[in-house]
C-alpha cells in the first residue's frame, strides 16, 4: 500500500541484507518512523511493545527475528533460545507460533553454516506469502460486498463497521478485514467505513483511520459504544473484523470488544464477517472461550493516552484517578454461532469445523 505516494510494506529487509526494518506503529498517526531491528532481541521488543502488531505481521516479525538470531550465532543453543524468547513475546496470536515452528523445522536439520541464509530466505517467503494470502482474502470478500444492498437507500453507499486494525498495518500488506474494503473501493463501489476508536490503544482511531485515509477510502471514526446504535438505525450493512486466532470449531479470538460488536450485529440482523489467513487457524482446539489464552496487558494502556497537543507536540497524559486499579484483557472470543462467515484465501465458509474443513480438507485428521 502507499504512504504519500510511496509504496510500503510493514516490514522488509534493509539494503545491507541483515538489518530488518519495520514501521513503528506506536507513533502513528502523528509520526511516521521506520525502526531498524538489528538483533533477535530487537525483534522481541518490537513484538512485545507493539511496534509491530497484528497476528500476520507478528508472525513475519518472528520469522525475521529467527533470521537475526542466526546472523548473530547460528548454533543449536541460539536456535533454541531465539525460539523460546520470541514465543513468549505475545501469547495469543497463533501466527507467532506458526512462524517459529516453521523456521525451527527448517533450520534445525541444517548445519550451522547454512542457517543464516536459509532463515532470511524463509522469512522473505513468509512475507511474500502473506501478501498474496491477503490479496486473495480481499478478492473473496469483494464477492460478498457486491451482493449487499445499502440499508440506507438515501445515501446509496455500503456502510461497513470494523473494530481494531486488521488492515495492511496488521499484516505485511493489504490486510485481512480491510482487504475486501480496499478491493471494493478500488472497484468503484461506494463504500464507507465506520471506524471504532478501539480502546485501549485506539488502534482504530490511530491506525485504521490513518491507513484508510492514505488510500482515499471514505471513513468516519466513532466511539466504541456507538456501533450498536448505528446498526439499529440501518447505518451498518456489514461488520468485518480480523482475528488473532480462530479455532477448529470457528470461534474467533480478536481485540477486546469484538464480541460485543458481534452481539449487536446478531441482534440487528447485520452480517458479521471475519477475514483470516490460514496460519491464524488453530486446528488443535475447538472451544475458544475455554482454551485460548487471553493476554493481560499493562493497566497503563487504560490509564494513559498519547496524542498531539495544540502546539503540535506529542504528549502522554493520565486519564484515570490516582490509585484506581485497571484490568486490561487484550482479547475476547466471539462464538462461532455469531459469525456469519469466515473469509479466507481459499474462499468463504461457515464458521464451523465442517466449514473450515471444506476449504482445508488436509487438516481432517489433525487432532483437536
Amino acid at each position: 500500500m502507499k504512504v504519500d505516494g510511496t509504496p510500503y510494506r510493514t516490514i522488509w529487509l534493509a539494503a545491507d541484507g541483515t538489518t530488518v526494518q519495520a514501521i513503528d506503529q506506536t507513533l502513528l498517526p502523528h509520526r511516521f518512523v521506520v525502526r531498524d531491528l538489528r538483533t533477535m532481541e530487537d525483534a522481541e521488543v518490537a513484538i512485545r511493545t507493539m511496534i509491530v502488531r497484528g497476528a500476520p505481521l507478528i508472525g513475519a516479525a518472528a520469522a525475521y527475528g529467527m533470521a537475526l538470531a542466526m546472523a548473530t550465532d547460528p548454533s543449536d543453543a541460539m536456535l533454541a533460545r531465539a525460539y523460546t524468547v520470541l514465543m513468549e513475546s505475545r501469547p495469543t496470536a497463533v501466527n507467532l507460533r506458526w512462524a517459529l515452528d516453521d523456521q525451527r523445522a527448517l533450520l534445525a536439520p541444517l548445519p550451522p553454516a547454512q542457517r543464516r541464509r536459509a532463515a532470511y530466505r524463509r522469512a522473505a517467503e513468509i512475507c511474500d506469502e502473506d501478501v498474496e494470502i491477503c490479496r486473495r482474502i480481499g478478492e473473496n470478500g469483494l464477492g460478498l460486498i457486491r451482493k449487499l444492498k445499502p440499508r440506507d437507500t438515501k445515501s446509496g453507499r455500503i456502510n461497513a463497521l470494523t473494530h481494531c486494525n486488521a488492515g495492511w498495518l496488521a499484516t505485511v500488506d493489504w490486510g485481512t478485514a480491510l482487504a475486501p474494503i480496499y478491493h471494493a473501493h478500488d472497484a468503484g463501489i461506494p463504500i464507507h467505513v465506520w471506524v471504532d476508536e478501539t480502546r485501549p490503544r485506539n488502534q482504530g482511531a490511530s491506525l485504521t483511520a490513518w491507513e484508510l485515509g492514505k488510500h482515499g477510502v471514505p471513513h468516519t471514526v466513532i466511539a466504541d459504544n456507538a456501533g450498536g446504535h448505528l446498526m439499529q438505525h440501518d447505518q451498518v450493512d456489514f461488520v468485518i473484523t480480523g482475528t488473532d486466532r480462530t479455532t477448529r470449531g470457528g470461534d474467533v479470538c480478536n481485540k477486546i470488544g469484538t464480541y460485543l460488536k458481534a452481539l449487536a450485529a446478531h441482534d440487528n440482523g447485520v452480517p458479521f464477517y471475519v477475514g483470516l489467513p490460514y496460519p491464524t487457524i488453530d486446528w488443535t482446539i475447538v472451544d475458544g472461550v475455554r482454551d485460548i489464552p487471553i493476554e493481560e496487558r499493562s493497566a497503563r494502556e487504560l490509564s494513559h493516552m498519547t496524542g498531539r497537543t495544540e502546539t503540535g507536540e506529542l504528549a502522554t497524559v493520565q486519564i484515570l484517578p490516582e490509585g484506581s486499579a485497571g484490568a486490561n484483557p487484550a482479547f475476547d472470543v466471539t462464538p462461532a454461532r455469531l459469525v456469519t462467515a469466515l473469509i479466507t484465501e481459499r474462499g468463504v465458509c461457515d464458521a464451523s469445523e465442517a466449514g473450515l474443513l471444506s476449504l482445508y480438507p488436509e487438516q481432517q485428521n489433525r487432532a483437536a
